[in-house]
């Protein structure tokens, strides 16, 4: 990726910048160059709430975060291994420029959490050399309200192979981080305690994924590790260092995630050429920190696209792999107020074996559902394995000459450069056809949804099919949906829930995923009866993206409570633990006059949780009500505010 073009700045030698931002000054030599000498800077988001400050001592650099005046990230290093032994960043580096200034802009994503994106921060860059190689490069440090961000760029015209990125987070005692790995659950441990793992076929070690969620001994205070902008480059993991208890250490991916594929111990780069952002969202609390995400998306390329007109989020149901099951699943999206059917794995043959995805199963009339299906309105989404994507570009353009509005992906590999290249090149490749693309698998967030809007889900997570306790749903809206969307499939009505209804219902307000699979696992025979299902108008009516969201209130891995607008309509929902919880919740987000709310709440609990009823009723409120929300164990609440 080529370094972006400089932006209006104040720019000089170390000397009088380094004086104007109150770091200390820098002797220069005739030459222009510093000599090498101790120096810092501090970048300040410009409501003052966040600083990173990036330390040069004894030729090795450094950084550090706060928030709210608390520490975040102790002094931690900074640098990169090429693959010839040059260690930057970590002896005999100078500053040769130095360069800050202080953006302010909003900008509207194609759909998204709100209908407009804050992009405000002050940035501090140091233009460097290492001494010995007299290699040049630079390092890059943002602070936003909503958190800070770093990278490195490689300044010199060429290729370059790095090895190794040397980054570390040192973390301050008591420090907790919610770990988690490929499609495992969220493990609160220490820092220096993440659990080793792999095969003979993985990266072994003791590593965890991104989004990586830490919480503080002091107050609500709360961060969010993620990346954003990888293009070119291998995902990055965190892993625990031996004998220092609390540092994390990056560890760029050799293997793939599943474990098949080239191994890349190297990346080699065109240069000049910058790494993706390493990025701590952080909130003063940890209702804040959710609604801190969009910092992942404002580090990311802008769109790429000239056209988004066709790009629609929206809701699925998921067909049974005959034509009668589609065209029923036509009509039940069409009575339902869903956008989408999808045809999953099988509608080409067995998972796994088969590679020709161009001939349905003889089952499938597939050309009469897509025609039925775009006569309603109701567009249809094609699941296919990765290896069956030997050509992309040719299968894309036949889905797309059948009438396909977007493929689901499977099994994907996420892990080496390699594999970062073929994830965006399918992204890029479908938007050319005009397709939604959804990666399954253990594919993990970094922004790209900005840059390639139809990518417009994700899964990279345990998802709900698993049938996971409700801790492990409190706990995805402070760590995994920080980082970008998340494809996790509701299963409404289910005897395998660990939760109630509601709390399935909940889901969908309170994630944030543009793309919803709802009633997995079922057919529309299951619902015909509607008396029996209280809670299916919430999601008729709920929608997928959104005009403006709030969080209310929550804590990770006990409870949370979110708000979301679309048009004049709020929704509001809450999910807890596998502990009865009451929350008290002041509407003072309303406008004036009286609002009709709609209750969705659980009944008597039942000797399972998914025995609980869904209770329905409806009251009066103001923005001066404070709504009371009790919920059961494993519970949940969902209510939807139109103004009368």
């Amino acid at each position: 990726m080529q370094v972006p073009a400089r932006p209006v700045s104040r720019r000089g030698l170390l000397r009088g910048a380094a004086v104007a931002a109150g770091a200390a000054a820098v002797a220069i030599g005739a030459t222009g160059t510093a000599a090498a000498a101790d120096a810092s800077v501090t970048a300040t988001a410009p409501d003052g709430s966040t600083t990173i400050t990036m330390s040069l001592t004894g030729g090795v650099l450094s950084w550090s975060a706060r928030r709210g005046g608390a520490t975040v990230v102790d002094s931690s290093a900074l640098g990169l291994r090429l693959s010839d032994g040059t260690m930057l960043g970590r002896s005999g580096t100078v500053v040769t420029s130095y360069q800050h200034w202080t953006t302010s802009n909003t900008w509207t994503p194609v759909y998204g959490r709100n209908a407009t994106v804050r992009d405000w921060y002050q940035e501090m860059r140091w233009n460097l050399q290492d001494t010995a190689t007299l290699t040049d490069f630079s390092v890059q440090i943002r602070a936003y309200p909503t958190g800070v961000a770093f990278r490195y760029v490689l300044l010199d015209k060429g290729t370059a192979t790095i090895a190794d990125e040397l980054t570390t987070f040192v973390l301050p005692d008591s420090t907790l981080v919610y770990s988690a790995r490929d499609e495992d659950v969220y493990n609160p441990v220490v820092p220096g305690a993440i659990p080793s793992t792999g095969s003979s076929s993985t990266d072994t070690g003791p590593l965890t994924d991104l989004p990586l969620t830490a919480t503080y001994a002091s107050g609500g205070l709360i961060a969010c590790v993620c990346e954003s902008s990888r293009v070119n480059f291998p995902r990055l993991m965190l892993s625990s260092v031996s004998g220092q208890p609390n540092t994390l250490a990056a560890f760029l991916m050799e293997h793939t995630a599943r474990g098949s594929g080239t191994v890349q111990t190297a990346s080699t780069v065109t240069t000049p050429f910058a790494t993706p952002w390493r990025v701590l969202v952080t909130g003063s609390t940890h209702a804040e920190l959710v609604d801190n995400a969009e910092l992942v998306l404002n580090l990311a390329p802008a769109s790429a696209l000239a056209d988004t007109s066709w790009i629609k989020p929206g809701k699925v149901f998921r067909c049974n792999l005959t034509t009668a099951d589609g065209t029923a699943g036509v009509d039940f999206a069409v009575a339902r107020g869903l956008q989408y059917i999808e045809y999953d794995a099988g509608w080409y043959g067995p998972e796994g074996s088969t590679t020709d995805a161009t001939r349905p199963i003889d089952a499938i009339d597939l050309p009469s559902v897509i025609s039925y299906a775009t006569s309603k309105g109701v567009g249809v989404l094609l699941y296919v394995n990765r290896i069956a994507l030997t050509s992309p570009d040719t299968l894309f353009a036949l889905y797309r000459s059948w009438g396909v509005t977007g493929v689901k992906l499977g099994f994907i590999n996420d892990g080496t450069q390699a594999m970062t290249n073929q994830i965006t090149g399918w992204a890029k490749t479908a938007a050319a056809h005009s397709l939604l693309i959804d990666m399954h698998d253990d594919v993990r967030p970094f922004g790209y949804e900005r840059t390639y809007p139809n990518w417009v889900s994700l899964e990279g997570v345990r998802g709900n099919e698993h049938f996971p306790t409700a801790s492990h749903n409190v706990t995805l809206p402070f760590a995994r949906n920080i980082g970008g969307p998340m494809d996790y499939t509701i299963c409404y009505g289910q005897s395998r829930d660990q939760t109630t209804d509601v709390h399935q219902m909940a889901m969908a307000a309170v994630y944030y995923q543009p793309l919803n699979f709802l009633y997995w696992y079922d057919s529309p025979s299951k619902y015909a009866n509607t008396a029996n299902w209280p809670g299916l108008p919430w999601f008729d009516s709920i929608p997928t993206t959104w005009d403006e969201s709030r969080t209310l209130d929550g804590s990770i891995g006990q409870y949370v409570a979110v708000a979301r607008r679309k048009g004049t309509t709020w929704y509001l929902a809450a999910m807890t633990d596998e502990s009865a919880r009451t929350l008290s919740l002041p509407l003072s987000f309303l406008g004036s006059g009286d609002w009709t709310a709609t209750v969705y709440a659980d009944g008597t609990p039942g000797t399972s949780a998914y025995q609980t009823p869904v209770v329905k009723s409806t009251r009066t409120v103001t923005s001066a009500t404070v709504l009371s929300m009790a919920m059961a164990p494993s519970g949940g609440q969902a209510v939807v505010l139109k103004p009368n």
